[in-house]
């Protein structure tokens, strides 16, 4: 980001997050609230990429995607919570430029990737569901692979553009962002150019990777409920749906919040609702896939509580014994 002088504007280089301003009297609370949510996010997190990791009933392409899924929703959190954290305790609202910006790009790729992991989970339980037979040939460890991998790759590249483009731009007085975080609208409000070309790209690139990545979730589940209609015991029918009930939750509370925050027009209220929803999506949404996977799913269910019945038996092995 250029911080040469523009004319007759002084140019900003730091800039000052400002979302809890109005919130001073309630920042010690909020601090609580937010890292007891983030601890438990991380940890809730972290237990199923363990578990993934450790149990081998759960070295399949499901649970493995299910684990990558959830070492994305660390470091996105990672990205966002601790700054604001150190904002509430601190009050230190400072961010420079560089750092806005690496803010900006890894929040991003990160979403993107995360929506893309929906995807190929997605993909996973049409092959799952409609191609029984055809499962352990749809889904080799090479095609595993390569599903694990694309996400992280759009993710990265696809945030590479928008953040390109704003390294180029000058940002001037006041340089106070209306956010938690360094978010692309409060950003570009900063700008002291023309950011309409700019935006309109980025427009469509959210419009492109949100309804592109929900309409192939989509059709998989038509294909799914297609497929899962046909099967003709009712109790057949419950546990289909039922491998697919928490990775449909997860996907419906994700794109609910993305198209709100970036498809839907601007304006004041609703950059005032954005704020509420950033939270919701940043903080909150985190910590329920986790519970949501853990509580709809029987596998990792039962590998949960084999976990922590061997470490009661491991550990009441090593009592002394009177």
């Amino acid at each position: 980001m250029p911080t040469a002088d523009h004319g007759n504007q002084s140019l900003a280089y730091i800039f000052i997050i400002v979302g809890f301003e109005t919130m001073r009297d309630t920042e010690i609370f909020l601090f609580s609230l937010f890292s007891v949510i983030y601890i438990l996010t991380m940890a809730a997190h972290v237990l199923i990429i363990m578990l993934v990791l450790m149990d081998h009933h759960l070295h399949k392409p499901m649970y493995l995607l299910l684990a990558n899924f959830s070492l994305v929703e660390v470091l996105y959190t990672t990205v966002t919570i601790p700054k604001m954290l150190d904002a509430l305790l601190t009050r230190n609202k400072e961010i420079p430029s560089n750092g806005c910006l690496a803010q900006f790009y890894f929040f991003f790729a990160f979403g993107a990737a995360e929506n893309c992991f929906l995807v190929v989970m997605g993909y996973d339980r049409y092959a799952a569901i409609c191609k029984p037979l055809y499962y352990t040939m749809l889904m080799t460890k090479r095609t595993t692979m390569g599903l694990t991998l694309a996400p992280w790759i759009v993710g990265f590249i696809t945030a590479a553009c928008p953040a390109i483009w704003i390294s180029t731009l000058t940002f001037c007085f006041p340089n106070y962002i209306d956010h938690f975080f360094s978010d692309y609208s409060p950003l570009l409000k900063l700008s002291c150019e023309d950011t309409s070309n700019g935006e309109f790209t980025f427009s469509v690139i959210s419009w492109g990777l949100t309804l592109g990545c929900f309409c192939l979730i989509m059709v998989s589940y038509s294909f799914i409920i297609h497929t899962v209609l046909k099967i003709p015991s009712v109790e057949g029918q419950k546990k289909a749906f039922s491998t697919c009930a928490s990775h449909l939750t997860v996907v419906l509370i994700f794109n609910g919040t993305i198209i709100f925050m970036y498809i839907c027009p601007n304006s004041h209220v609703r950059f005032t609702l954005d704020k509420v929803v950033s939270i919701f999506y940043c903080v909150v949404t985190p910590l329920l896939n986790p519970v949501i996977y853990c509580l709809r799913n029987k596998e990792v269910k039962k590998a949960l509580k084999k976990t922590f019945a061997s470490r009661r038996i491991t550990a009441h092995e090593g009592l002394p014994h009177l």
